[in-house]
């Protein structure tokens, strides 16, 4: 019987702890995420969403900004898993890569900006409670975790990138599109070609006598190109 109450005691004990908990929770961290969720929405309201959506796009032009300061303008203004809609403003080829440093970083702006994950903020809070047990300032932790976090994610978006595009060169297809893009541009230089020596012959430029008149024209790209070329060649043969 003393074993069956012991049982029946732990079990109940179980529950009564994770109230404990929960109530921890309503007089905390609950309401100062509802007043950062509340002001972070409105400050998008205030800024407008279409500005937000043109920085976003400014900063994917760049591989610091595109890996540093769009994460985290994502997870800090759309929070999780909103964060990652921002990959629409990349080309393909770096969607993965922002993905990956957005989904990184998810965690270590919970110490600053716990808004931006609460579904997760355990991970966070787990941490923080050794910290304070400890005696030690939480304030530090929190910086540097996410100052960390920024330098992770930036090395992991750099690595991804390239690990995606090692992976977009051996998908199939990849040769015929890069035939493809060859085609079009020799297709291009020889148009442009055609366009300069229709368009614009030359003036007539007088021989000596005996010899018919000839006329100038300008040199095509292809060429222009073919001179520096032998150009090249000839320097670097005197050079050796």
């Amino acid at each position: 019987m003393q074993i069956l109450v012991q049982i029946a005691t732990g079990f109940i004990g179980i529950f009564q702890k994770g109230g404990t908990v929960f109530v921890g929770l309503v007089t905390g961290i609950i309401p100062l995420l509802i007043v950062l969720m509340t002001a972070v929405n409105a400050l998008v309201r205030f800024i407008g969403p279409e500005r937000i959506d043109k920085v976003a796009e400014v900063s994917s032009r760049n591989i610091f900004l595109r890996y540093l300061i769009l994460p985290f303008l994502s997870v800090f203004f759309l929070t999780n898993p909103m964060a990652y809609t921002m990959g629409r403003f990349l080309p393909e080829k770096q969607k993965p890569a922002f993905y990956d440093s957005a989904v990184s970083f998810v965690h270590p702006i919970l110490g600053l900006f716990p808004h931006a994950n609460p579904g997760e903020y355990f991970v966070w809070a787990g941490i923080a409670a050794g910290i304070i047990k400890l005696g030690l300032n939480v304030g530090d932790l929190a910086v540097r975790y996410f100052l960390v976090g920024l330098v992770v994610i930036f090395l992991r978006g750099m690595l991804t990138e390239r690990i995606t595009a090692l992976m977009w060169a051996r998908r199939p297809g990849a040769a015929e599109e890069t035939a493809a893009e060859g085609w079009v541009e020799g297709a291009e230089t020889a148009a442009a070609e055609e366009v300069v020596q229709d368009s614009y012959p030359g003036p007539t430029i007088p021989r000596e006598e005996g010899v018919g008149e000839g006329t100038h024209r300008p040199m095509t790209p292809g060429e222009d190109a073919g001179i520096d070329n032998k150009r090249r060649s000839t320097i670097s043969g005197e050079e050796a």
